[in-house]
């Protein structure tokens, strides 16, 4: 094997995180703001990329860290090394509520392909790069999901799921229609392209989008209720009556509509 061998448990319901354990000399790397806590005798580096190109020279490094770049992540990630002769443990928790979904790249092939705010950590050794999309019609519409992640190696990797997840397996030519930003991952068979509503009251007042993902199999594609981006607007949109006195707050009209939101203040 070429990345390490890492042993791990989840914890949690809601808010999980995972707890890695590290023999002598193993590594994990992670995405900076995701470590919780580790035992003494770990030490913590900070590189370029994903770590599986150091071994590549300066120039290596560099193309490892300008594909996170293509993706909006940071030029570099986290990794967190047993330099004790004893097991040591090492947690990193999720950033929102969710599921943390483990991913042994070996089921796979060697290749598994999630949004790019999915990936949490891995095993040192397995490649964090870009999926590019090869067809228009996702390039210009997909939105989330136009650049997704690629992960690629044998060995353990963490995504994170919003909210509820659903594991479906797709038959041969079978299709499944996910909004965009609801997917988390799926195999490397999976036929992924972007397909248009239709229809012009779906278009103008349906309130979903104008295009959904269409995954056709065979192959396995994990799905969330709660992705991150909607989360975020619902708590954008709230803003304004989060903290302080909103349009209408001190009007009769404000009060009116506030005992009919449940909210007794005047």
């Amino acid at each position: 094997m070429t990345s390490h061998e890492i042993d791990y448990e989840i914890f949690g319901e809601e808010m999980q995180y995972v707890e890695i354990e590290l023999d002598p000399q193993e590594a994990v790397v992670a995405e900076a703001g995701t470590f919780m806590m580790m035992d003494n005798g770990i030490k913590m580096d900070t590189i370029f990329g994903d770590g599986s190109n150091q071994n590549q020279g300066v120039m290596g490094k560099l193309f490892s860290a300008g594909k996170r770049m293509l993706t909006g992540e940071s030029l570099f990630m986290t990794v967190f090394l047993n330099n004790d002769f004893g097991k040591k443990k090492v947690s990193f928790a999720s950033p929102y509520p969710g599921k943390i979904v483990p991913i042994d790249l070996t089921n796979y092939r060697g290749k598994f392909i999630c949004q790019k705010d999915a990936f949490l950590c891995a095993a040192k050794g397995v490649s964090v790069g870009v999926e590019f999309s090869r067809k228009l019609g996702r390039g210009l519409f997909g939105g989330e999901g136009f650049i997704m992640q690629k992960l690629e190696g044998d060995g353990m990797a963490f995504v994170h799921a919003g909210g509820t997840l659903a594991r479906k397996e797709l038959a041969p030519g079978e299709v499944m229609k996910v909004d965009t930003g609801c997917i988390v991952g799926f195999t490397q068979d999976i036929d992924y392209n972007i397909e248009f509503i239709g229809g012009i009251r779906n278009s103008i007042f349906g309130g979903e989008g104008l295009f959904f993902a269409t995954l056709r199999g065979p192959g396995v594609v994990y799905v969330q209720s709660l992705p991150f981006s909607r989360l975020a607007g619902r708590v954008l949109q709230a803003a304004p009556q989060m903290g302080g006195r909103d349009k209408g707050e001190g009007s009769i009209l404000g009060g009116i509509g506030n005992l009919l939101d449940g909210d007794n203040r005047f």
